[in-house]
């Protein structure tokens, strides 16, 4: 099994994955991961679990895909007066959080049969930091159930 990492945080390199968006001005740090299934079983990902580690050992855990447009928003609603009596409140519909590129391209692999590589992205709520590792866990053999091994990638470039 090969597992690599690449931490989008510089503007060029958000870029090519996303656009004009840059999810790291929200607080947003997308990670590439790239899984390449080298044995000769297939490979289960339902309970992988990553986590970004800060040099300081602070773990931060995944945020699903579907939540990282939650992230960014205010502590409190938001509201606009309207006609009617009381504040109307309004939705995450002007997010650029809430665009299709952030859970389009996330890692959504579940299984992976042999000589196959699967990739995505992972969404933590942090910035960059020198020193950092990915910790990646809950890789099993899809026939036994038999855990596998973890990873500990270095994110220095």
């Amino acid at each position: 099994m090969t597992i690599a990492a690449e931490p989008f945080d510089k503007e060029e390199e958000t870029k090519t994955a996303f656009g004009k968006l840059n999810p790291n001005r929200y607080g947003i740090l997308p990670v590439l991961v790239l899984i390449r299934n080298d044995s000769e079983e297939t490979i289960s990902l339902e309970d992988l679990r990553v986590e970004y580690i800060t040099e300081a050992r602070q773990r931060i855990e995944a945020t699903p895909a579907r939540d990282v447009a939650k992230t960014n928003s205010p502590a409190r609603p938001r509201v606009t007066p309207g006609p009617w009596p009381g504040p109307v409140p309004r939705g995450t519909r002007n997010n650029p959080l809430n665009a299709w590129e952030i859970e389009g391209r996330a890692f959504v692999a579940r299984m992976l049969p042999p000589g196959e590589t699967a990739s995505g992205f992972f969404y933590f709520h942090a910035p960059h930091r020198t020193g950092a590792t990915l910790y990646v866990t809950g890789i099993k053999e899809a026939r036994s159930r038999r855990a596998l091994f973890y990873f500990e990638i270095p994110l220095d470039k």
